[in-house]
């Protein structure tokens, strides 16, 4: 009799409480805590509910963008581009393209020609 090694599924064992994956949570955090100066700011004013609704709102934007993937659709031109990409690489290129003046560098080996060269 043989012994078979079954594949085992990998795929979420870097989550926390089953949602969270480590970039998710950490975006999660960070949007929470951006709220929560709203929060302190709406207490201070004596809307403590809707500060809280503020935090809420932030840390599920954080959550959103540490965790969803851009849609592939043929629809909208951003979608074509940048579909099935996580949102927050999106984020990081766009912001880089804004801060380099506009440009895109792009490195692409030389071709060769007929005659070898």
């Amino acid at each position: 009799m043989q012994n078979y090694e079954i594949p085992r599924n990998y795929k979420g064992e870097g989550r926390i409480l089953y949602i969270f994956s480590t970039k998710g949570l950490i975006y999660t955090c960070v949007g929470a805590g951006i709220g929560l100066i709203f929060y302190l700011i709406f207490k201070i004013l004596g809307f403590s509910m809707i500060g809280l609704l503020i935090t809420i709102i932030f840390a599920s934007i954080g959550f959103a963008i540490g965790t969803l993937k851009v849609p592939e659709t043929a629809n909208l031109e951003i979608t074509k581009k940048t579909g099935g990409e996580n949102i927050d690489d999106v984020i990081m290129r766009w912001i880089k393209f804004k801060k380099n003046g506009k440009k895109i560098y792009v490195y692409k080996p030389e071709e060769e020609t007929k005659d070898g060269k």
